[in-house]
C-alpha cells in the first residue's frame, strides 16, 4: 500500500501503551484507524481523531477488515496479566492473534508493521550487566504465562520478518504515565505505593520509562528501524526500593523500609491463589510473580539510543506525571 494517505492501524488504541502511540501519531498528523474490542473503554481515546473499528485478535475476520487498505500497522494490542487462570486463552491473543493480524497485514500489502513486544521476551541481566538485544535466551528461564507468549509471540515475528515481511519489533520496558486508566501491573504498584500500601518491599527491580517515550519509540522505529530487528525502548534500572522512595517522595507518604525475603512469602502468595480461585478475584501475588521477581529486569536502551534517536526521559518524570493523572482522575484521594 503506497498511498500516503492511506489509514495506519493501532491494536489496542484503547490501551495504555497503544492509546500514547494513537496519540503520537495523531499529533503528526498520521490518518489514523483505532481497533478496539466491543465493549472497550474509549476514555483513553477522547480527542483523538481516527476511524474507530471493533476487531478481535481472536476473530480472523475482523483482522482481515481492521487492516484493509491501511499503510502501516501497529501492532500494540496484548493480553497483559500476571494472573492467568487460563492460559491457552492468552496464547490465542497473543500468540496466534499476532501472527493473524500479521499475516493478515501481509496479505492486506501493509508497507511495513512495528510490532509491540516487551523486554518480557528477551534475555535477562547478570549483576552489574543490563541485558541488552543480544543478551542469550533460555526460553525455560520466562516464568509466568504472558512472558512465556511474548517469548514464542516474538519468535513467530522473526520468522515473519525472515520469510520477507517489513516487520520492526520494539521491546518497552515498564511503562508509567498518564492514561493507565486500568490500570496495568506496573501501574498499580505505583497506585499503591502513592496511597501508602507498600509497608514492604522484595530484593527486585525493574527498568521505568515513560509511557509518552515508549510511543515516540514506537514512531521512531517506523521511521528508522531495520526490518527484522529488535529495539528495547526503556530508561532507567530501579531496584523496587529505589521505586518506592521515588513514589513516596512525589506523594507524601514514608517510604517502606522492611526488606521481606521472597521465600518467606510463597505460602503466603499459595494461599492467595487458593482464595482467588473460589472468588474469581486476582490476588495481589503469586508463586510465579514471586519467582520473577527473583531476577531483575534490568536493560540497556542504547541500540534504540544509537540508531533511532530514542531520547528518553528520567522516571522521576513518569512517576510524576503517572501521579498527576491518578489524582486528576480520583484514585488519590
Amino acid at each position: 500500500m503506497n498511498d500516503e494517505n492511506a489509514p495506519t492501524l493501532v491494536t489496542g488504541a484503547t490501551g495504555f501503551v497503544g492509546a500514547a502511540v494513537a496519540r503520537k501519531l495523531a499529533a503528526r498528523g498520521f490518518n489514523l484507524r483505532l481497533m478496539h474490542r466491543a465493549g472497550s473503554d474509549l476514555s483513553n481515546l477522547a480527542g483523538v481523531q481516527g476511524e474507530r473499528v471493533i476487531a478481535d485478535l481472536t476473530d480472523q475476520a475482523s483482522l482481515v477488515q481492521a487492516v484493509a487498505g491501511c499503510r502501516y500497522v501497529f501492532h500494540v494490542a496484548a493480553d497483559y496479566r500476571l494472573y492467568v487462570p487460563d492460559p491457552e486463552a492468552m496464547r490465542r491473543t497473543n500468540i496466534e492473534g499476532t501472527i493473524a493480524l500479521l499475516n493478515a497485514a501481509r496479505q492486506a500489502g501493509v508497507t511495513r508493521v512495528v510490532y509491540t513486544s516487551s523486554v518480557a521476551a528477551l534475555g535477562f541481566a547478570t549483576p552489574g550487566k543490563p541485558a541488552d538485544e543480544t543478551t542469550p535466551i533460555n526460553p525455560a528461564e520466562h516464568v509466568g504465562a504472558y512472558k512465556r507468549s511474548k517469548y514464542e509471540a516474538e519468535q513467530a515475528v522473526r520468522a515473519l520478518a525472515a520469510d520477507g515481511l517489513d516487520v520492526v519489533i520494539v521491546n518497552p520496558a515498564a511503562p508509567v504515565g498518564p492514561g493507565d486508566i486500568k490500570p496495568t501491573p506496573t501501574g498499580k504498584m505505583v497506585l499503591d505505593a502513592a496511597r501508602g500500601k507498600m509497608f514492604a518491599y522484595i530484593d527486585t527491580g525493574m527498568n521505568i520509562v515513560h509511557v509518552d517515550d515508549v510511543a515516540e519509540g514506537h514512531i521512531l522505529a517506523l521511521e528508522r528501524g531495520r526490518s527484522g530487528e529488535s529495539y528495547i525502548l526503556g530508561s532507567e534500572n530501579l531496584s523496587l526500593r529505589e521505586i518506592a522512595a521515588l513514589i513516596a517522595s512525589q506523594s507524601g507518604h514514608l517510604p517502606p523500609r522492611i526488606k521481606l525475603p521472597t521465600g518467606l512469602l510463597v505460602p503466603i502468595a499459595a494461599m492467595l491463589e487458593k482464595l482467588a480461585a473460589l472468588t474469581g478475584h486476582e490476588p495481589i501475588m503469586t508463586r510465579e510473580m514471586l519467582k520473577m521477581a527473583r531476577r531483575k529486569m534490568y536493560y540497556s536502551s542504547n541500540k534504540a539510543i544509537s540508531q533511532l534517536g530514542y531520547a528518553p526521559r528520567p522516571a522521576r518524570e513518569a512517576i510524576a506525571d503517572a501521579l498527576a493523572d491518578f489524582r486528576r482522575r480520583g484514585k488519590l484521594g
